[in-house]
């Protein structure tokens, strides 16, 4: 079983096509499974990536 360890949340954001109409949606974070120090921990990528450095 993995923690969920990150502060992150999903962004609302505008969706842009070509026709330049508007409406909302929503962009989910980059969650992984990392292991440090032999404990599964589940992270967004960029804070993984720092773990990793870290340790």
């Amino acid at each position: 079983m993995a923690i969920k360890v990150t502060s992150k949340r999903t962004r609302t954001v505008n969706n842009r096509p070509n026709c330049e109409k508007i409406t909302k949606r929503k962009q989910k974070v980059n969650l992984q499974k990392f292991t440090v120090n032999g404990v599964k921990i589940i992270t967004s990528a960029r804070e993984g990536k720092t773990l990793k450095k870290a340790a």
